[in-house]
């Protein structure tokens, strides 16, 4: 019996997102030949009385329509009527094997089975390419869209789950060179960073392994190692960035990849990096006022004539310097304008604006109530001697609207945001090694009547200098307005802006996407739960270490801490505790919140008009809310997660192995619960989503304008009766800009930021999945995620109103910046808005 059906694939496709010619002609040689693809049906009910542990298998079908795939250059999903050969001993399909006798692989994304006796409509869920039979070992398997349970899967499938689990654990490929075709999640250190064979000054450490350089694992690429240590894996060519081997369903698909590459972010790695090594101590152009600075918004910077330029234009493709023009012979860098100056020129000056970003910009995170005062250190004092803090009652009586410093702590009016403990070990290093000026900072800010945050003084420290152990030296400056107190003050604020600039989302999410893919068959629930936020994590993590956190990459060159960028995030992960990742915790463990049955969410925030916090905790609500539906619908008792072989597998390995720098800590779930599983779940999915968009997507809006986020300092804080002390009276605004980036630093840190804050053009946000609708055949699932859609665009619709609601002080501010970087949906481009289902960018 024939059953018809339909096939939706694609073909493959070439860098630039075309159809790849050679490879089509190639195909229609081989069905000329009668090398086809086919299908097998495998049932889900009876046996095969060959192999009595393995489902009876159908005879094959094959794709017959193959020409329609092959016409046009354009990759798109094409859709193929097919048919499928069936028998009652297969009963019931469970799975489909699939023959690709082609010379090239394909992308195969669904087949549905219409009319399938005793049980309708069947629909497998594949999105995976299918390599050419020649290239592997095992025809490939693809299983119903119907979730099971380890021990619910029928005997006839359990052998296929398992061994699709050894492939994709690299079974027998342990210790092979993986090319692009693998389908391999294995784990490796941060090894790939450095590059000796260049010099000691091109070393990078090893991060991960170690109790000195902790670091969540990356995915194995099984490169040869240096020559001059054999611990360190080599390194591709610099401009290489996309032929890093990831698991071939990990890499970006053909839209990525075209937005990707016509951004250019393969082509700026080192040819960017090298300009600036190259440029900023040769030929320093700096800007000579922030109308020079306003002039790349508005009629563009020329840029200044030197060999460099020539490297642009002949190394840099032209949509990543979009408006490079020639007008009258001088060429020309123009950028969008930044939404932080759009409306007032000046309003990032203020100091409400200065605060307000600390609770609606984009490191809304790292503000704390203030419980003690002084502020303390917890550094050793042994190895840091004495770290108290210099600030002291008198300096806060003034402006603390009558309250005594007690009272405004007992009140909670008080806060903090303290860069002093993570800033000092590194200080010395930093300062004497690179090009950077920095100072440990402590901000206190007091919360005023009507919502919004005054910030107080900033401490400004460096370590003594006769040694560490000898405690730091601090200045303490207090808000100004006018004269050479008003300009320090600007400059405090900008030295604080620096400190925070360097704190981003560490990498922590790979682990999770491998441990997944190696212990969760695709069958398994909480796979199916979690895969959709993970999608090009693997990709764009194996980038970054090619061209941003590489020595003398991107993140080395447009960050402060410079070639001591990833060793301060490894420093970051010492302290690392996954579970405080669920925001309501973060919030508690802050002091910005406090449990409250009686408030929204069970928890009242203690500065009410906290954007991030309040927006947060709704787009938190329903992810765990989605979650609880979800997983409860699978386990319905404590015993069913604790005796889940897989689930326990995949728990194991994320603590011992991919996260195995802490796998002692006891702040680890035992993931024996319902409970915790909802919580480890709603935690990934927010991490991965909510909490990635609200750090990244504003990076544009609020720091294209460097003056308001600058990224590095580059002096120190002018001393009185010196020569830059005086030139502060005479022009502070040349002094702000010679402290903060370059001109040349400030064109590639602003074309940066330019491509990490927008969304491609196949992006899949919150409550939406790049599948069919019947992604499960469960019905109850699919009703809770539509419901979940649907609390995001009520949230959504909440939040536009929060905005307009003049009340609501730290909504807008002074700089007229809506906070919309938790809106859940979003456009093409730099928006400030959108919450994607994964850390893709």
């Amino acid at each position: 019996m024939m059953i018809k059906g339909t096939v939706v694939l694609r073909k493959k496709n070439n860098l630039l997102g075309f159809k790849d010619l050679t490879s089509s002609i190639l195909d229609g040689v081989h069905e000329l030949l009668g090398k086809k693809v086919s299908f097998r049906l495998v049932s889900a009910t009876n046996a095969d009385p060959a192999n009595k542990l393995k489902g009876k298998l159908g005879k094959p079908s094959y794709l017959e329509d193959w020409h329609t795939v092959s016409t046009g250059l354009a990759v798109d999903d094409v859709e193929i009527n097919a048919t499928f050969e069936w028998d009652e001993d297969i009963g019931v399909p469970g799975a489909l094997v699939v023959t690709n006798e082609h010379h090239s692989e394909f992308y195969l994304k669904n087949v549905t089975l219409e009319d399938v006796p005793n049980h309708g409509k069947l629909h497998f869920i594949c999105n995976s390419w299918v390599q050419p039979s020649d290239d592997n070992e095992k025809d490939r398997i693809f299983f119903t869209n119907k979730a099971y349970l380890p021990h619910e899967t029928p005997p006839t499938l359990k052998i296929y789950r398992e061994e699709e689990l050894d492939i994709l654990r690299g079974k027998g490929k342990e210790f092979e060179m993986l090319i692009e075709s693998d389908r391999v999640y294995d784990y490796a250190y941060y090894n790939d960073l450095g590059d000796p064979d260049k010099g000691p000054e091109s070393a990078r450490p090893i991060f991960g392994g170690s109790s000195e350089y902790p670091y969540p694992r990356r995915g194995r690429t099984s490169r040869p190692p240096t020559k001059t240590d054999p611990n360190v894996e080599s390194r591709l060519p610099s401009l290489n960035a996309v032929g890093i081997y990831v698991p071939r369903d990990e890499q970006f698909n053909h839209l990525k990849m075209s937005d990707f590459l016509g951004d250019s972010l393969k082509s700026i790695s080192k040819t960017l990096a090298g300009l600036v090594g190259a440029v900023i101590d040769k030929t320093p152009k700096e800007f000579d006022s922030f109308d020079e600075v306003m002039e790349m918004f508005k009629g563009g910077i020329r840029l200044p004539e030197s060999s460099f330029l020539d490297q642009i234009k002949e190394k840099l493709p032209s949509q990543f310097l979009k408006s490079l023009a020639q007008n009258d012979g001088t060429p020309v860098l123009k950028f969008p304008m930044p939404d932080i100056i759009k409306e007032d020129k000046s309003a990032w000056r203020t100091d409400e604006e200065f605060g307000r970003e600390m609770v609606a910009g984009i490191h809304p995170v790292a503000i704390r109530r203030l419980e003690e005062f002084p502020p303390l250190s917890k550094l050793d004092p042994k190895e840091f001697g004495n770290q108290a803090s210099s600030i002291t009652e008198e300096l806060l009586r003034e402006n603390l609207d009558g309250f005594t410093t007690h009272e405004a702590i007992e009140s909670k009016r008080l806060f903090i945001l303290d860069h002093h403990d993570s800033m000092i070990p590194f200080l010395r290093r930093i300062n004497t090694n690179t090009s950077s000026k920095v100072y440990a900072t402590r901000t206190i800010l007091f919360l005023k009547d009507d919502g919004t945050l005054k910030p107080m003084v900033i401490e400004l420290s460096l370590p003594h200098p006769e040694g560490d152990q000898l405690g730091a030296i601090s200045e303490v400056y207090k808000p100004a307005i006018d004269g050479v107190e008003g300009s320090l003050w600007q400059l405090a604020k900008a030295y604080v802006a620096v400190t925070d600039s360097a704190y981003h989302q560490l990498i922590i999410m790979e682990p999770f996407v491998i441990a997944t893919n190696r212990q969760m068959s695709v069958l398994h629930p909480i796979y199916k739960l979690l895969h959709p936020h993970f999608r090009d994590t693997m990709n764009i993590n194996s980038i970054a270490r090619q061209i941003a956190l590489n020595n003398n990459g991107l993140f080395e060159e447009a960050v402060f801490p410079k070639r001591y960028a990833v060793e301060w995030t490894s420093a970051l992960y010492k302290d690392w505790v996954f579970t405080e990742h669920a925001l309501p915790k973060d919030l508690v463990k802050r002091g910005m919140a406090v449990k409250d049955s009686e408030s929204p969410h069970g928890y009242k925030l203690l500065i009410e008009d906290y954007p991030y916090a309040v927006d947060g905790l709704e787009i938190w609500s329903a992810i765990e809310t989605w979650v609880m539906e979800y997983c409860s619908f699978y386990y319905n008792s404590d015993d069913m997660v604790a005796s889940d072989p897989e689930l326990q597998s995949w728990w194991k390995e994320v603590r011992e192995v991919g996260h195995g720098d802490k796998k002692e800590e006891e702040w680890w779930s035992s993931m024996k619960t319902l409970e915790e599983l909802i919580e480890t779940c709603t935690t990934i999915i927010w991490v991965a989503s909510a909490l990635h968009a609200a750090l990244n997507f504003g990076q544009y809006p609020y720091a294209g304008y460097v003056p308001n986020r600058p990224t590095i300092s580059r002096k120190f804080m002018p001393k009185p009766d010196t020569p830059e002390y005086e030139e502060l009276k005479k022009n502070p605004d040349l002094v702000f800009l010679q402290t903060i980036s370059s001109q040349i630093q400030t064109l590639v840190g602003v074309s940066l930021i330019e491509l990490l804050s927008s969304h491609s053009s196949d992006e899949v946000y919150l409550g939406q999945r790049d599948d069919i609708h019947e992604w499960t055949s469960d019905t109850a699932p699919l009703d809770a995620f539509k419901k979940f859609g649907e609390k995001l665009v009520e949230i959504e619709d909440k939040i536009v109103e929060r905005n307009n609601d003049g009340s609501l002080k730290n909504r807008v501010g002074p700089a007229k910046l809506p906070y919309t970087l938790l809106y859940p949906s979003s456009g093409v481009g730099i928006t400030g808005r959108g919450i994607p289902n994964s850390v893709s960018t």
